[in-house]
């Protein structure tokens, strides 16, 4: 697990937790929780900020006021808060298994995205703007493809925060697009929500059984989509084919296993479906550059 910028992640274990500065007062935070315990994590977060959290997977718990007060939040559903008056610093506690994407900004910029449409927007509006509000509210199937996108992105570190950036400034624009149109990708295919849960599903099969993962054949009779929509559908929610996303899966969790030093590079290349050390080695160099006991090496 990773402790990047000013967060504060307690009962440290397996999973992620990562925040990309986007602007000056504008940040991402992306938190997975792959562990089978409650993670906590803390940031300061004062009154000048407004907050969008993303709950992919899982669920999690906001927590306010001592203790005092809290806020739920579940899959497939968002949380909007901004209060003028009070600080609201972020107090987490990631269930197991739960991923989560929050967007956080000044009230500054993001008025300064609305400028000329506060009135659109109730909480901008003049009456509005010294009150305190929080709203609560589905996933749209549109944002879904997007926070799947920002979480299993596969491309080079010197454009990570250009994608990260023009897709959080799409991701706050659907949130807002209040039309009938709301819910229409580019794909009508992600329009049915039928059809991105059964994307979902496949994905977390893969995952599960990335040893012994099934051929897509196999995989979309279990799903009960043609082979042609599963591939379609997949590298439209993942932004890549089912099995070059397997293959970036797999390496990262081996990374992730290697880092405790707790596992030997046989036993890593086992657990994820590499029957001999040579085969894993040689898919190790080439997502990371570099073989497995010189990985471990430099992290020491």
């Amino acid at each position: 697990m990773k402790k990047e910028g000013l967060l504060d992640v307690k009962n440290v274990a397996q999973g992620s937790f990562q925040e990309v500065l986007i602007d000056d007062g504008f940040f991402v935070l992306k938190l997975q929780n792959d562990e089978s315990s409650i993670q906590k994590v803390t940031r300061e977060i004062d009154s000048s900020f407004i907050q969008f959290h993303f709950c992919l997977k899982g669920s999690a718990k906001f927590i306010f006021n001592d203790n005092r007060y809290a806020l739920e939040v579940s899959e497939e559903n968002s949380l909007l808060l901004y209060n003028t008056q009070v600080d609201l610093p972020l107090n987490l506690e990631l269930n197991a298994n739960s991923w989560l994407v929050s967007v956080v900004m000044t009230i500054r910029k993001f008025h300064s995205l609305f400028s000329s449409e506060a009135d659109y927007i109730p909480f901008l509006s003049a009456d509005n703007k010294e009150k305190k509000y929080y709203a609560q509210e589905k996933v749209s199937p549109a944002i879904a493809v997007i926070l799947s996108q920002l979480i299993n992105y596969n491309l080079h570190p010197s454009i990570k925060t250009l994608y990260i950036k023009g897709k959080v400034y799409e991701l706050i624009s659907l949130y807002f697009n209040k039309s009938d149109d709301a819910d229409i990708e580019q794909c009508p295919f992600l329009v049915d929500e039928d059809n991105v849960r059964r994307i979902r599903q496949a994905k977390e099969i893969m995952i599960s059984r990335m040893a012994e993962p099934p051929t897509l054949a196999e995989l979309s009779e279990e799903i009960g989509l043609s082979l042609k929509k599963l591939k379609e559908g997949f590298k439209q929610i993942y932004g890549d084919s089912v099995y070059s996303f397997l293959f970036d899966y797999k390496m990262e969790y081996a990374r992730k296993m290697l880092e405790t030093g707790q596992h030997n590079v046989n036993e890593v290349g086992l657990r994820v479906g590499y029957s001999t050390a040579s085969h894993f080695i040689s898919a190790f160099k080439k997502k990371y550059g570099t073989t497995p006991k010189k990985y471990v090496m430099s992290s020491n």
